[in-house]
């Protein structure tokens, strides 16, 4: 395998098309923006995202295209990587894939086997379902996710801690894994399982990190309310090597693009097989109390005629990203209590911020 074709080129899917780039692979990524291409061909791209436009820059085997047609010619190993938003209900939305989907069936039987490898989170199941409507057009499917986090996304693709496959076949699964030994600066553990249980495998992992999280900040609730210090007694829980530190910070709640999302899905999908998921439920539930918990200590605790600082406002400091952040609704929350709340933002950031909260605050821009 030395040609790839990446279906959706995207923040996540440009930056694996780089990552495979830079490891020696010819890489076609298809998107549905002409402009958007064209940057990408002629290395005009401007990224927020963490070294993005120097690899571009020095890549030399990744071009990108509007056809799905020459996508699928290109290599009989296509990733996707598009968009599953959260509906209202909490479930994926796999409206993306299944467009994909439909448009192969419209090409027909293919003379080579296509192996057709999701990236994108998806419910439990739904690969399965995909692989049945392809398997007669000569397709496997498999589920590989990527664990990475917005803002270091370059540096968690080559140092993985673990890379998931679930794997459509044995020779399928041998392939994804020899491009990982091959992309991958470390020696990360490759779990090799069915779709299924890799669907079920990506959520959990990370419900399991916001139920630590949501745990660290009801234990430093806890501390505070007692008049004792929260990263003390979590320090020590988390010396205990059966705990350990990460993630075991007293702060802010969870928030982003994956964790929310893939908490409150995997309680979902409990519910459909019958099972209720009561720690994601009671981390979600705990998650909102602890913003409640962290108002009510700094209202009694603080001067309103003191200036309130945000370094950031975004849900973690490397991203531009405002999904579900914690300390957005700490400072909407201080602001309308009638504190001065002072965001020092980047620039796109503060535009998205003014167009939804107006003056609420005072913002001063920052590189």
């Amino acid at each position: 395998m030395n040609n790839i074709s990446i279906i959706g080129v995207g923040k996540l899917g440009l930056c694996f098309a780089l990552t495979l780039e830079k490891a020696g692979y010819s890489v076609l990524g298809l998107d549905i923006t002409p402009e958007y291409v064209e940057k990408i061909n002629n290395k005009t791209l401007k990224s927020s995202e963490q070294g993005v436009e120097k690899m571009l820059q020095q890549s030399e085997a990744f071009k990108a295209t509007l056809s799905l047609s020459s996508t699928l010619h290109f290599s009989n190993y296509l990733y996707v990587v598009v968009a599953t938003p959260s509906l209202s209900d909490g479930r994926y939305d796999h409206t993306q894939i299944d467009k994909l989907v439909d448009k192969l069936i419209g090409f027909g039987k293919q003379e080579c086997t296509k192996n057709l490898i999701i990236c994108c989170t998806t419910m439990p199941g739904y690969c399965d379902s995909i692989n049945e409507k392809l398997r007669e057009l000569n397709y496997t499917v498999s589920y590989n996710p990527e664990f990475i986090a917005q803002g270091t996304i370059l540096r968690d693709q080559a140092m993985p801690d673990m890379v998931l496959i679930g794997e459509g076949d044995i020779e399928v699964g041998n392939t994804i894994q020899e491009m990982y030994e091959k992309i991958t600066s470390n020696e990360p553990r490759i779990c090799r399982m069915s779709r299924k249980e890799a669907e079920i495998c990506k959520i959990s992992l990370n419900c399991f990190l916001t139920t630590k999280i949501a745990f660290a900040n009801m234990i430093g609730d806890i501390a505070l309310k007692s008049e004792c210090r929260p990263d003390v007694i979590l320090r020590a829980i988390g010396s205990d090597s059966r705990v350990g530190n990460k993630y075991l910070g007293y702060g802010y709640g969870y928030g982003g693009p994956c964790f929310p999302r893939d908490n409150r899905a995997l309680a979902i999908y409990s519910e459909d097989v019958g099972i209720e998921a009561t720690i994601s439920i009671a981390s979600d539930k705990s998650n909102k109390k602890h913003l409640e918990n962290q108002l009510s200590y700094y209202i009694r605790n603080s001067d309103k005629e003191t200036e309130i600082i945000f370094d950031y406002i975004t849900y973690k400091p490397q991203s531009t990203m405002l999904v579900e952040s914690q300390q957005l609704k700490f400072a909407v929350s201080l602001a309308k209590e009638g504190y001065k709340v002072v965001l020092n933002e980047r620039k796109s950031v503060i535009e998205e911020l003014k167009t939804i909260y107006g003056n609420l605050f005072t913002y001063k821009e920052r590189e």
